[in-house]
């Protein structure tokens, strides 16, 4: 069968949609960037109808640099910024408030009181996950709590919960479709990731009205479809998974062991542990990597808050450079003698560590210090936090990539495109790292899924030999100096991290 696919990539900075072709290769892209809401210190925000906005307008952008009319499309997919919450109403699809975004840390002391009355245990052991603000569950509770008459909406039936794929859907469908994909839900603290479906004593936790959830579907299924007022045409939708998932897909990750690290607004490494859930003693989560023909596969996963956010605060926040492409040839041009570490910790510090009260802090700066080496801590803060990953995902004994005794990990996402960074990410992993010929695997998982869905493209298997590597990083660090930058690395962040919550 012929046809395009068009995926909505909707991310945490910016919404992008990408138009494949028959073959899976990339015809025409189109990005919006969208604002960041910080009503107060932790705190994170997206207005939905930003969301919803540059979701329509990158469509239309990618259609038409395509050259397509939208009835040339065979399906669309959805990648999106997981954990994000939003609660709208049934019956004039408008939201309540804000979308809390998955960086956001407002529920720090409700999970804290959580965990505190010995609740951890059980959702751990439901959902794969811990206590923490980054979940949907306690984002969900807040808004209840704390808009007006929201809690008695909801209990009458009358609102809505999504992550940000649900509303999506919700939207394009003209209401229509009420659902989301295993991997979406599984990010909730609201599923049992062992039944697939959504577990009454954790609603009873959290005080989320069922009626409230969406219904959950495997990742390439049937979504509805796109209400021609949006596009001319009706288009079905026919993938959706979270973006992470999504891009373990997108880099053919279909077996056991092998392990891939995205890198955009944070930084989340994904080890594909076959058709059993492994639980972490190493503080790391247990999630779905994909669900497909009714069959749930999971994975271990370890997050990163802050990686091309980082880059994005130099900018920003600092205005020590213009953009992101200058990082890499600073940091290739700084002193690399001084031991400066950038531990960011904006909004926390994530696996292994979760640790909520910690924030960030540059050590080792001396009077010789200059925005060179500052961006050179900025993005080997990148390589450490992996390594921090991957240590731990070995301790719970898992593999990436094949039996060598340095697995291989497959890259992606924008930070992937600095040669600089990704070669230091080699030699702090002292494993090869394999970046792909398509750097947009978030958005090439989603296409697949909706592909597939559709009958363009073939399944998981032909999808796999089909992966091309553009480039392999190899380690070239002497052991020595690899180990001591990491030990300073560590030596930053117990500095750094607050006891209380270690």
């Amino acid at each position: 069968m012929s046809g395009h696919i068009l995926v909505i990539d909707q991310g945490t900075t910016s919404t992008r949609t990408i138009v494949f072709g028959s073959d899976a290769a990339p015809v025409a892209t189109a990005q919006q960037e969208f604002r960041q809401i910080f009503p107060q210190p932790g705190w994170v925000e997206h207005d939905p109808e930003d969301i919803w906005r540059s979701a329509l307008a990158t469509v239309r952008e990618a259609l038409t640099k395509a050259g397509l009319a939208p009835s040339a499309l065979a399906g669309i997919g959805i990648a999106n910024q997981r954990e994000t919450t939003l609660v709208w109403s049934r019956a004039t699809g408008r939201p309540i408030h804000n979308a809390i975004v998955w960086q956001d840390r407002r529920t720090a002391a409700l999970c804290a009181d959580l965990k505190a009355r010995g609740h951890e245990r059980l959702v751990a052991e439901r959902t794969g996950l811990l206590l923490d603000p980054y979940f949907s569950a306690t984002k969900i509770a807040w808004l209840l709590d704390n808009v007006s008459g929201a809690r008695s909406q909801a209990e009458r039936g009358e609102l809505a919960f999504g992550t940000v794929d649900s509303f999506l859907l919700w939207r394009l469908t003209n209401g229509k479709v009420h659902a989301t994909d295993a991997t979406n839900a599984s990010r909730t603290l609201l599923l049992d990731i062992h039944s697939g479906a959504w577990d009454d004593d954790l609603l009873a936790l959290f005080g989320v009205p069922r009626s409230m959830l969406p219904e959950v579907r495997d990742c390439a299924a049937e979504f509805g479809v796109a209400s021609p007022e949006h596009f001319g045409v009706a288009a079905p939708i026919r993938g959706v998974a979270g973006d992470q998932q999504a891009a373990l897909i997108g880099q053919a990750c279909f077996q056991p062991g092998m392990a891939k690290s995205t890198y955009g607004t944070g930084g989340f490494v994904l080890l594909n542990t076959g058709d059993e859930p492994v639980a972490s003693k190493h503080r790391l989560l247990t999630t779905i990597a994909y669900q497909w023909k009714g069959a749930r596969r999971y994975a271990l996963e370890g997050s990163i808050f802050s990686a091309g956010a980082t880059v994005q605060w130099l900018r920003d926040g600092l205005g020590i450079i213009a953009n992101a492409a200058e990082t890499g040839a600073l940091a290739a041009g700084a002193d690399a003698a001084q031991r400066v570490y950038f531990v960011p910790a904006f909004t926390g510090l994530g696996a292994p560590h979760w640790n909520s009260e910690a924030r960030g802090a540059i050590t080792g700066l001396t009077r010789g210090t200059t925005r060179k080496e500052i961006a050179r801590a900025a993005l080997e803060s990148v390589a450490y936090q992996t390594r921090d990953l991957i240590a731990a995902m070995q301790a719970d004994g898992g593999r990436g990539g094949g039996p060598e005794a340095n697995p291989v990990i497959r890259i992606d996402g924008g930070m992937s495109a600095s040669d600089w960074t990704m070669q230091f990410l080699a030699d702090m992993l002292d494993a090869p790292v394999d970046r792909p010929g398509v750097l947009e695997t978030t958005a090439l998982g989603a296409a697949f899924l909706a592909g597939w869905q559709a009958g363009v493209y073939p399944g998981p298997e032909e999808f796999a030999r089909n992966w091309r590597r553009e480039r392999r990083f190899t380690p070239s660090m002497p052991r020595d100096e690899r180990e001591s930058r990491y030990r300073g690395w560590r030596d930053a962040v117990g500095r750094n991290i607050a006891p209380s919550t270690a």
